[in-house]
C-alpha cells in the first residue's frame, strides 16, 4: 500500500474562542469554560496554530496515521462545539408497576436508582467528570456538560445502571433510556 505523502485537515477557531497549542497538548477556552486534551499518544502527526485555524498535519501517512490526523481534528472541533455550546442528552425514566426515583448525589458524584423493579437496594451509576451536571426533572434526566465523553458516558452509566437481566425485554420496559441528545439549548 502506498503512502500519502501529505496529510492536512484544519479545524477552523470562531472568534468567541481561544485555542492555545503546546506540543502536543491543545487547551480551548470559551463562554462554557475550557477544556486541556493532551494528543501526545497520537505520534507521527504534528499540530500547529495559523491565524484563526488549527492545523493537524503529517507526512509520509500511512492508513492508521491517516485515520489519525481525522480523530484528532475531530476531537479539537467536539471541544471547541463544547466550550461554546456544550452537549446535553435527555434521558426518559420508564415504569410501568414500581415507581422509580432517582436522586443526584453530588457529593459523591453519584445517580442514585431508588425501587427499581421493587428492589430494596440502590442501584448506583457514576458521573463522569467534574464538569458535568446531572438533574431531574419529572420523568425526565437532564445530563450536560462542555466535554462530550464524559457527558455521554454518564448518560451511558444510567441507563446500564437500569439494564434488567435475566428476563424478557420486550415484557419488563421498566429503566432510564436515552432519547435525545445534542448541544445545550
Amino acid at each position: 500500500m502506498a503512502k500519502a505523502i501529505y496529510v492536512i485537515e484544519e479545524v477552523d477557531i470562531p472568534e468567541n474562542v481561544s485555542v492555545e497549542v503546546d506540543g502536543y497538548m491543545v487547551k480551548v477556552s470559551g463562554p462554557k469554560g475550557e477544556l486541556i486534551r493532551d494528543f501526545s499518544h497520537a505520534r507521527g502527526i504534528m499540530l500547529r496554530r495559523e491565524n484563526s485555524k488549527i492545523i493537524v498535519e503529517a507526512y509520509f501517512a500511512n492508513r492508521r496515521i491517516k485515520a489519525l490526523v481525522g480523530a484528532v481534528a475531530a476531537h479539537i472541533r467536539n471541544m471547541i462545539h463544547g466550550v461554546t455550546k456544550g452537549y446535553r442528552y435527555k434521558l426518559k425514566i420508564v415504569y410501568s408497576h414500581f415507581p422509580i426515583s432517582v436522586v443526584v448525589d453530588e457529593s459523591e458524584r453519584i445517580v442514585r436508582i431508588k425501587n427499581f423493579l421493587g428492589e430494596k437496594a440502590d442501584r448506583v451509576a457514576r458521573i463522569v467528570g467534574d464538569d458535568v451536571k446531572v438533574r431531574v426533572e419529572g420523568e425526565d434526566v437532564i445530563v450536560e456538560g462542555i466535554n462530550i465523553e464524559h457527558v455521554g458516558q454518564t448518560a451511558a452509566n444510567i441507563e446500564l445502571a437500569t439494564k434488567v437481566r435475566g428476563k424478557d425485554r420486550r415484557v419488563f420496559s421498566d429503566g432510564i433510556y436515552i432519547y435525545d441528545w445534542g448541544e445545550e439549548e
